[in-house]
């Protein structure tokens, strides 16, 4: 059943957000063939990046323990390292037995060079490296299964991107009356050069005006939206992702985006667990909370 009716337009929510009870949304898509292939490979420790509140950090720690895989995070921020207990995302992925290895914001951003990575290999032995969001070819296969022949009816399939992963996924799996609409997180250009790389498809276009000011920003009127409407349809949005596409959708479709009688698919990714820490954010700025 759709959940919004206006002028028109008809828009329907995909609760990727339920389909495993940790592990959430695209992170399952994207971890589901990178398990697969590190068992193969007979390696049982997985490597991988994010910062103090990334989805992919908690969904990894969960999905190694359930599968017997050790997990170390290489955490953007060393200071961090003190007081991270604090911190909901890392906290919880601790408690799934991730252990965590602290840098600077300068070192974080050598995470993809292969130099680097070859440093980490030599401290921490023979890892699987899963890149930042876990985007890469197995990943993009895993999303490649988020649209089934149900979802062929849509005109429109949106997505919140982060590091391309899933919206390449979406846009491989397309048919090819739908165009994919992906709203970044991140402010910049870099994305659409990404997405390129990842996709041969030219079947997508990037909407760059709902960032909030950018990754994990937000304020008043994100926070009321998001509140207000887990209030209304009983479903809860992430601030970093979920909740500023489908604010974006709300506004596009005010605006007259989208001709009347279409419809469209929006993906809920997930990203729930990230709620509590947004919440110490919001009372160290004096701002209103989140609703859990």
């Amino acid at each position: 059943m759709p959940f919004f009716k206006e002028r028109g337009v008809t828009l329907y929510l995909k609760r990727e957000d339920t389909i495993h009870p940790h592990i959430s949304g695209n992170k399952y898509r994207k971890l589901k063939y990178n398990f697969v292939e590190a068992k193969q490979r007979r390696q049982d420790t997985l490597l991988t990046f994010g910062g103090a509140f990334s989805n992919h950090i908690a969904a990894t720690a969960f999905a190694g323990q359930e599968a017997g895989l050790k997990t170390i995070g290489v955490i953007r921020g060393e200071e961090l390292e003190e007081g991270w207990q604090k911190n909901p995302t890392l906290k919880l992925a601790s408690e799934h037995g991730m252990k965590f290895y602290f840098i600077s914001r300068s070192e974080y951003r050598q995470k993809g060079n292969p130099e680097y990575q070859n440093q980490l290999r030599s401290r921490f032995g023979n890892v699987y490296l899963l890149p930042e969001g876990g985007t890469n070819d197995l990943a993009i296969k895993g999303c490649e299964e988020i649209l089934t022949e149900e979802d062929n009816r849509f005109d429109f399939i949106c997505s919140a991107v982060g590091t391309g992963g899933t919206i390449a996924g979406l846009i491989n799996s397309a048919q090819p009356h739908q165009k994919v609409l992906g709203f970044p997180a991140l402010k910049g250009d870099f994305l659409n050069a990404d997405i390129q790389k990842l996709s041969d498809s030219r079947n997508w276009e990037l909407i760059q005006d709902y960032q909030f000011g950018g990754y994990a920003k937000i304020n008043t009127e994100l926070v009321d939206f998001i509140n207000n409407f887990k209030k209304k349809t009983g479903i809860p949005l992430d601030p970093v992702y979920t909740g500023k596409m489908v604010f974006g959708i709300f506004d596009l479709i005010k605006k007259g985006f989208f001709k009347s009688s279409t419809q469209i698919l929006a993906i809920h990714t997930g990203g729930l667990q990230g709620i509590k820490g947004m919440n110490e954010v919001l009372k160290r700025k004096n701002l209103p909370l989140l609703d859990l």
